[in-house]
C-alpha cells in the first residue's frame, strides 16, 4: 500500500515544501499552529488500513499465481520445442514454435497489464486505499480543528526534517479513526 494517495499526488512533498517556504517568507501570525502525523504508523495500526492491505495482498497473490502458471506453460512449451524439434515434421515444429511464441507473448502482456506503470496492481492499490485515505483525511481535519492547528504535515512523506514530538497528532488521529470505526459498527 502506498502513502501517495494520502498526499494527493507524487508532487505533494514539493507542494508542501513550497507552502512552508511561503509561510516562512510571510510574517507568521501568533496563532499559527502546526502538527504532523505519521501516515506510515497509521497504515500499520489502523484496522481498516490493515484489512485493505490484506485484501490487496490476496489479489496480488492471485496475480502471482496466474503469472506462475503462464510461466510454467512457457517453460513446458520451450522444453517440448527443444526436445522434440529434431523428430517433428517441419509443420509440427512450426506449430509448436508458434504456440511457444504465443505463450511468451501472453505471459509478457499479463505481466505488463498487472505490474506495468498503469497496471491493475496500481489501480487496485489506489482503489483499495481510497476509502481508508478518505477516513484518515476526515480524522486529520477533525483533530486539527480540535487542536486549532493551521497545518498538519505527514512525517512519512519525508517533508519533516525536525518536529517537536508534542506536535505529533498521529495518536489522536488513530483514536478518532478507531472511534469512528466503533461508531460505524455499534448500535
Amino acid at each position: 500500500m502506498t502513502y501517495r494517495a494520502l498526499l494527493g499526488s507524487a508532487g505533494a512533498p514539493v507542494a508542501a515544501a513550497l507552502a512552508l517556504l511561503a509561510l516562512a517568507a510571510a510574517p507568521l501570525r501568533a496563532e499559527t499552529r502546526f502538527g504532523y502525523i505519521d501516515s506510515g504508523r497509521i497504515f500499520i495500526e489502523y484496522t481498516a488500513a490493515k484489512e485493505a492491505q490484506a485484501r490487496f495482498d490476496r489479489q496480488v497473490q492471485g496475480w502471482r499465481d496466474e503469472a506462475a502458471e503462464k510461466e510454467k506453460l512457457v517453460n513446458q512449451l520451450r522444453a517440448e520445442v527443444r526436445d522434440q524439434s529434431p523428430i517433428l515434421s517441419s509443420l509440427k515444429r512450426q506449430e509448436r514454435e508458434e504456440a511457444l511464441q504465443k505463450a511468451i507473448s501472453d505471459h509478457e502482456r499479463f505481466i505488463q497489464e498487472v505490474w506495468g506503470p498503469q497496471g491493475r496492481a496500481t489501480q487496485e492499490n489506489d482503489r483499495a486505499t481510497a476509502d481508508v485515505v478518505r477516513l484518515i483525511r476526515t480524522a486529520v481535519e477533525k483533530v486539527a480543528g480540535e487542536k486549532n492547528l493551521n497545518l498538519v504535515l505527514d512525517a512519512a512523506s519525508g517533508v519533516i526534517i525536525f518536529a517537536d514530538k508534542t506536535l505529533d497528532v498521529t495518536a489522536d488521529v488513530l483514536t478518532e479513526l478507531k472511534a469512528g470505526a466503533q461508531g460505524a459498527t455499534g448500535p
